[in-house]
């Protein structure tokens, strides 16, 4: 932890937004990352910052925010954190059928009254949550 000082106790610090969410693969899965997060989602491909690139993993925008795929030696999967994605209203079914038909598990969840919601695992059973945003 850090030292604290004076400033500490007068001046307030303000965590003001979400850069990135990174999930974690095993090792040489940037095709299936790429396939699952560009392809079936969506996100558009960024690239990595030189220094990162021998590290492995893609990183993805979404939205005004990131989500970064990264390598984890060894691998476990995240079964219950999870980013949750926000889609628009009018594709959500469109994203579920999409997954679908890509052989990806669906899971709808009303546990929230007014908000529609499923969950999926990405390639590796990291859990993803697509939430319904703006009208249908």
């Amino acid at each position: 932890m850090g030292r604290s000082d004076d400033r500490d106790q007068l001046e307030p610090i303000v965590v003001v937004g979400l850069d990135h969410v990174q999930v974690a693969a095993p090792p040489e899965s940037e095709a299936e990352a790429r396939r699952f997060y560009g392809g079936l989602l969506g996100l558009p491909e960024l690239p990595k910052p030189a220094a990162l690139q021998p590290r492995g993993g893609v990183w993805f925008a979404c939205g005004a925010h990131q989500l970064h795929v990264g390598i984890a030696e060894p691998f476990a999967p995240a079964a219950k954190a999870h980013p949750a994605l926000a889609a628009r209203a009018v594709d959500l079914d469109r994203l579920a059928d999409r997954l679908t038909a890509a052989g990806c598990a669906v899971r709808w969840d009303d546990a929230i009254p007014g908000t529609r919601r499923f969950y999926t695992d990405d390639p590796w059973g990291n859990r993803i949550e697509l939430v319904a945003v703006g009208e249908d």
